[in-house]
């Protein structure tokens, strides 16, 4: 997890070396600048995807009043390069990322936030896919209420990921995976909304009872739910996404907020580079002392080579090295 710039400046002034909190935080905010038209690059290219993954996770930044940080999200970008991508807005609507998907044309694969459906339904060349472990955790809801309606429901979603662990074990792609979901997963997935349709028409569920609200979620999203089945290059769920997110609410343990919203972009350009170098296989910091220092003589028409995914093709068997390291 990232520290925060006051735990940094503790270790420097332990480690006997003496900057002041000024420069330090004068440091991080240049270097951000340098670098945020590479993460920029890494969104182009993440929107560049046939299949792209959007989910968003709170975050706090910016003072409000005395005492009280604003609230605001970090939108999280997960493209067909395995790269991702961050963004900071202090707004959970669909407006924030709007701009960016107006001219996108494939599958956006989300949760289920309304404000995804209507975003999409707006846009003809978007295909809105759902995510299954979001219904799944509907049903764990319900769990005391209805324990055995609950049970075969888990039953037979466990039975729609147990296709893709046979996938995943078979090294299944292409026409072949999409084959093998129509095969085996989706008569599964047939009898799992015909069960959901049975259980909405029994006379004893209220309204208020947990199993009527995950029961009623599937049935709204059956067609979204069933995208992945047609088309091979979509998951079954966004895990995915939630894992590469994942450094913003773990991150968050840490430093808990952002001071203020510029810190909250620049925390949204170095995770974005830093969690796009993990998904490659990439040690960040041997790109961060290359990049920060190749960056500056780097044409700006070429910029995207300096994206981690390209950046490990085209320099990473001999990246510029800090001079402690030399």
């Amino acid at each position: 997890m990232p520290l925060p710039l006051y735990r940094q400046h503790q270790r420097l002034e332990a480690s006997g070396i003496t900057v002041s909190r000024g420069t330090l935080t004068n440091l991080e905010q240049r270097a951000g600048q340098l670098l945020q038209p590479v993460a920029h690059e890494v969104l182009n290219s993440c929107l560049e995807s046939h299949t792209l993954a959007l989910d968003e996770t709170p975050s706090k930044a910016g003072l409000k009043c005395k005492g009280k940080m604003k609230k605001g999200y970090f939108w999280c970008f997960y493209g067909d390069h395995e790269e991702i991508a961050f963004i900071y807005s202090d707004s959970r609507s669909c407006d924030v990322v709007e701009p960016y998907l107006k001219e996108f044309e494939g599958v956006l694969l989300t949760d289920g936030y309304p404000g995804y459906a209507s975003l999409c339904s707006k846009y003809p060349k978007i295909t809105h896919a759902e995510c299954w472990t979001h219904s799944r955790r509907y049903f764990v809801k319900s769990e005391k209420a209805e324990p055995e309606a609950t049970k075969e429901a888990l039953k037979q979603i466990g039975a729609l990921y147990k296709v893709e662990d046979d996938i995943r074990r078979q090294g299944l792609e292409g026409d072949a995976l999409r084959d093998y979901r129509q095969q085996k997963a989706k008569p599964l997935v047939d009898q799992f909304f015909e069960w959901n349709r049975e259980q909405l028409r029994r006379l004893d569920l209220v309204p208020s009872n947990p199993l009527s609200k995950a029961l009623g979620y599937v049935h709204k999203r059956e067609k979204e739910l069933q995208v992945y089945l047609n088309d091979p290059t979509v998951a079954i769920d966004t895990n995915h996404l939630e894992r590469g997110l994942r450094c913003i609410p773990m991150g968050r343990k840490n430093w808990m907020f952002c001071w203020t919203e510029e810190g909250a972009d620049n925390v949204a350009v170095c995770q974005t580079l830093i969690t796009s170098c993990q998904l490659a296989g990439i040690d960040p910091y041997k790109y961060l002392v290359d990049v920060l220092q190749r960056i500056s003589l780097h044409p700006a028409r070429d910029i995207r080579e300096l994206i981690p995914r390209l950046w490990k093709e085209k320099f990473g068997a001999n990246p510029l090295k800090a001079d402690l390291d030399k």
